[in-house]
């Protein structure tokens, strides 16, 4: 097994400091903070005179498209320019290859820097993870502060737009317990900087498209409870993805429509994105319970009260009747 190193907060500016072809690479089922961060990465590549192009295996949701340079329309790997000679691979916000999808195929053994918040995860490159930040957009925060402190990089409003998303949308708007006074003195600057912050947590939690609404009454439809409803999980099989003719990524929310119902101390989504018997899982806690320790045991990860995973099942009932075993109920307050 290969040994990686842990890098301090300036040997993470030394090393993107220096000018390279640079590929940033997110994980699948893109969220704001990996969008945010990518793209903060790559404007802060940019100063330091870097061409750099962020990359994923999926294309980036539409209703997080304003977070996207106007001059990459597209983040797949096939859309990489023509004679772009990749010299650097930097990861953000991907805990671990797995996460990585189609992409660990293609660059996983190619990665030089992987910048990381996740607690629970498999480090696969020389890294910089801070599991007190409460989004990887706090990381990167703190480096194109120092680097414009430093006279390198020049803090605009698109990239204060980056920051402020990828912070504001891992937090919940600011609700969730990862919030620490430090995140709110990050946003606070970036306030001053003149964003409108109203617009971006509208477009970030308030903008559904017609598709997450239909995932969302069917997901209801699917509700279930357990353990006297301190745990509601919600399932979403390939069949009625299709039938609604729905994609992955309309049902990101489905776990935030579990979570809000009153008494549940555990919610969980799980989604079949194909007929391989492959299920994806995404755990939320409203308690003092760590749900990336039972991702953990089904190959996943991610932070105390917000984690994921992906694993086998022979069906949906199989891949529920595992995840709830799992739980331990009698911990739950």
């Amino acid at each position: 097994m290969t040994d990686f190193t842990a890098l301090t907060f300036e040997e993470i500016i030394s090393r993107i400091s220096e000018p390279k072809n640079t590929l940033i690479l997110f994980h699948r089922n893109p969220d704001a903070d990996a969008v945010g961060s990518a793209y903060a990465m790559k404007k802060v590549l940019a100063d330091l005179g870097s061409h750099a192009w962020c990359v994923c295996g999926e294309e980036i949701p539409a209703r997080l498209r304003f977070l996207c340079d106007a001059e990459q329309e597209s983040v797949l790997p096939e859309n990489i320019p023509t004679g772009f000679e990749i010299e650097r691979v930097i990861a953000v916000d991907t805990a671990s290859p797995f996460q990585l999808g189609r992409l660990n195929e293609l660059y996983g053994d190619r990665v030089d820097l992987m910048i990381d918040h996740h607690g629970m995860g498999e480090p696969y490159a020389d890294h910089y993870i801070r599991p007190d930040a409460a989004a990887t957009g706090e990381i990167m925060f703190d480096l194109v502060k120092q680097l414009a402190t430093d006279g390198y990089v020049n803090i605009d409003e698109a990239l204060c737009v980056d920051l402020y998303a990828a912070i504001s949308a891992d937090t919940g708007g600011f609700r969730f317990s990862n919030v620490t006074s430090e995140t709110h003195l990050r946003a606070a600057e970036l306030l001053a900087s003149g964003i409108d912050s109203g617009e971006i947590n509208h477009l970030l939690f308030d903008c559904n498209s017609m598709e997450q609404l239909r995932a969302q009454g069917a997901g209801i439809s699917n509700l279930q409870l357990f353990g006297e409803g301190k745990v509601a999980v919600i399932t979403f099989p390939y069949a009625l993805k299709a039938a609604l003719g729905l994609e992955d990524h309309h049902l990101s929310t489905l776990v935030d429509v579990a979570r809000s119902l009153e008494g549940v101390k555990v919610a969980i989504s799980v989604r079949q994105p194909g007929t391989d018997g492959s299920f994806h899982v995404s755990m939320r806690a409203s308690c003092n319970y760590d749900v990336s320790e039972v991702c953990a045991r089904f190959g996943g990860g991610g932070h105390e009260r917000a984690a994921g995973c992906t694993f086998s099942a022979e069906n949906m009932e199989d891949a529920v009747e595992k995840l709830v075993g799992a739980i331990d109920f009698d911990a739950l307050n």
